[in-house]
């Protein structure tokens, strides 16, 4: 015992550290060996329901693809029919604003003329109507007439516009224009060709009414151009109770035998 004793004092220390490390090494290596089938195991049989779950999420993924696609080409087809349906607007606003111009229901501007008439100031002589020395409905529809033959594109009176549906209509001491009772002195204004002041002056309807009324009661009358005449809307009611528009009638197809009945 003594004799093995010494002998192992005799052995270097770094054989036993070898001796150690190499006893700790084939320990690891048993335990890898013996672990290896387990873990490869494991990988086979977890493999194809990885394999199915990526498929499935690619099959996906390329759906949405083309989903994204199929969305891109709506937007782009909304896009061009946005564009044909607002020029489609724009004329339809157009035209809604040429029906409005034609109804009067637009302020408008232009050169023109205006013409003023005030009540006769002459004494009335005894026997007389005092009623032909004031201007009267009458007188008013007889210049405003003559406007319109003169080429006249839009007209107020006193600030009411005149339009299909206008009537005047001689109530006491005052005119009543489209539900407004009119004072004087009435003033015409009138939007037209730059010539519309010469063209009414120079009519022979308007030289007629300046010598029955002017001349003949002393109705007083001015008339002068204008660079801007302005002519305001209408401001009344619109509704109709009988008239309707009338349905448009249908186009007569030739006869088939190419006779007419």
């Amino acid at each position: 015992m003594t004799t093995l004793l010494e002998r192992a004092r005799r052995v270097p220390s770094w054989q036993f550290t070898l001796a150690g490390a190499l006893l700790v090494l084939g320990f690891l290596m048993v335990a890898q060996a013996a672990a290896e089938p387990s873990r490869v195991q494991y990988t086979s049989q977890e493999r194809p329901p990885l394999v199915a779950t990526a498929t499935d999420l690619q099959k996906q993924q390329d759906g949405l693809k083309a989903q994204i696609l199929n969305l891109r080409a709506q937007i782009e087809q909304l896009e061009a029919s946005s564009a044909g349906n607002n020029a489609l607007v724009t004329s339809l606003n157009d035209q809604l604003q040429q029906a409005r111009i034609a109804a009067g229901l637009v302020d408008l501007q232009g050169p023109g003329v205006v013409v003023q008439l005030e009540d006769s100031t002459q004494p009335i002589p005894p026997g007389a109507a005092p009623g032909d020395y004031l201007v009267s409905a009458t007188d008013l529809r007889t210049v405003v007439n003559e406007l319109w033959l003169d080429g006249a594109e839009a007209i107020a009176v006193n600030g009411e516009r005149i339009t299909a549906t206008s009537g005047m209509t001689d109530i006491g001491s005052s005119i009543l224009l489209n539900g407004a009772y009119l004072q004087p002195p009435y003033q015409i204004v009138a939007i037209g060709p730059r010539d519309l002041y010469d063209r009414l002056t120079t009519s022979a309807n308007f030289a007629r009414f300046v010598k029955a009324r002017v001349e003949g009661y002393g109705i007083q009358l001015g008339a002068g151009a204008l660079d801007k005449a302005v002519v305001p809307a209408y401001a009344g009611g619109v509704a109709l109770t009988y008239a309707q528009p009338a349905p448009t009638a249908p186009a007569s197809a030739p006869p088939a035998s190419g006779r007419t009945p």
